[in-house]
């Protein structure tokens, strides 16, 4: 059941106007938290959900919150790489609806374990400006905001209009000429950051207090070489992180430390 945040969050006077209302479901402690904003397309390339998958994995890990929209492409591969409990979904219907459909199991997972806002009374539908206003909403609540695949003319840069507007540091992923044009043509006009290093942009944060390095117990559980199926079963987004990420080999069915 929703209810409604009586109480000011002060991010939000980033708004061009704050929420008249704004109704949750979940754990309002995670406005508390450090966070980042990570947004992207709808249909990002390989390259972009990878590293997505290990950006929001890792800074989730190192007690950063995630916010996105909960849409599919990069915001759904954010909110499941930084897990339930560290994620902030900003929602563009009421509450009483789990949009869009093939995330429903996700969003449910963020109304029980992380946290689910919107500005909109229950019973509102999709629409185009809603998104838009959606938007507004997960930029401000993040203390950076991160673009990791966008086409130009997206909806995505109207998040990065946002950003722009509200003074907030942006970073994008490093593509290759011909890809996520609009994060490219960003850095060429010196709008954004890249990230060349996941490893080194976690621990820029991470090094100023935004949060402590947790351990990895993940990695502590590989120390003693458990069998793929093992790992699999009990860290499963985990293992397929670490593979991609060299943390960690496979070699005749079972996991080492790289």
């Amino acid at each position: 059941m929703q209810k409604r945040v009586n109480f000011h969050i002060d991010a939000l006077d980033a708004m061009k106007k704050y929420p008249k209302e704004l109704c949750f479901k979940g754990n309002l402690e995670l406005l508390k938290r450090p966070k980042m904003a990570i947004v992207g397309s709808r249909k990002p390339n390989q390259y972009a959900r990878e590293m997505t998958h290990i950006l929001a994995s890792k800074l989730a890990n190192a007690g950063v919150c995630i916010v996105s929209g909960g849409a599919i492409g990069v915001d759904a591969i954010a909110h499941k790489a930084a897990g339930s409990k560290n994620t902030i979904m900003v929602a563009a219907t009421g509450l009483d609806k789990r949009y869009p459909a093939i995330n429903a199991k996700l969003i449910q997972s963020m109304e029980n374990e992380g946290l689910v806002l919107s500005q909109f009374t229950e019973g509102t539908p999709s629409t185009r400006y809603n998104f838009v206003l959606r938007n507004e909403l997960v930029v401000a609540l993040g203390d950076v905001l991160i673009v990791s695949y966008a086409d130009l003319n997206s909806g995505t840069m109207r998040s990065v209009e946002y950003a722009l507007k509200m003074g907030k540091k942006i970073y994008v992923l490093a593509h290759r000429i011909g890809e996520s044009e609009a994060t490219n043509r960003l850095l060429s006009e010196t709008k954004a950051e890249a990230i060349y290093d996941i490893d080194s942009f976690v621990k820029r944060f991470t090094a100023f207090d935004i949060a402590p390095i947790k351990e990895d117990e993940f990695l502590d559980y590989c120390k003693s070489s458990p069998t793929y199926e093992e790992a699999l079963k009990r860290f499963p987004s985990r293992l397929f992180e670490a593979e991609l990420s060299g943390d960690v080999v496979v070699k005749n069915g079972k996991v080492y430390l790289a």
